[in-house]
């Protein structure tokens, strides 16, 4: 994936849109100084490059009723798999429909892999487990943490000029 050249106006274009991904072209073209319709153009190209890659509403987990956050480390089988497919493969699809794992990266270190995972609360987490992560045929190893307090949790990301 190679980076793509952003000048001082695209980097606040994106910064204002990080804050609040609802506000109209108007409004964005007004808080970078520009007119909107050039301004309408450099969002539509940083979503046409993919930059912009989606808009989403946040939801806040304890309000709907997912009360607990887990981290879980996950180390895969890394001999054979059946009919051929990789374990990380295997595990890909899995995870691509369980609802819990809010994300999945892939790590270096003792463990493969690190999920997200938003749950009710410790019956749903166990839940979880069983029927799904250690049901699967890949996974050999798991460690769980629980989030206590969440003292940062933002999607912003840092929009580096250069």
């Amino acid at each position: 994936m190679s980076k793509v050249e952003l000048d001082k106006i695209d980097r606040k274009i994106l910064e204002v849109l990080q804050t609040n991904g609802r506000l109209t072209n108007l409004e964005v073209a007004e808080r970078v100084s520009l007119s909107p319709s050039p301004c309408l153009r450099r969002i539509r190209r940083l979503e046409e490059i993919g930059v912009i890659r989606q808009y989403a509403a946040l939801l806040e987990p304890g309000k709907i009723g997912l009360g607990l956050l887990a981290y879980i480390n996950v180390r895969l089988e890394h001999g054979g798999a059946p009919k051929g497919k990789a374990p990380l493969d295997l595990f890909r699809a899995a995870i691509a429909i369980w609802p819990e794992v809010a994300a999945c990266h892939a790590m270096t270190g003792e463990m493969d892999l690190l999920l997200k995972v938003y749950v009710e609360d410790m019956d749903h987490f166990a839940r979880f487990m069983k029927d799904q992560l250690l049901a699967h045929p890949a996974v050999i190893d798991v460690r769980s943490s629980f989030a206590l307090e969440s003292i940062k949790d933002t999607t912003a990301l840092p929009v580096v000029g250069g």
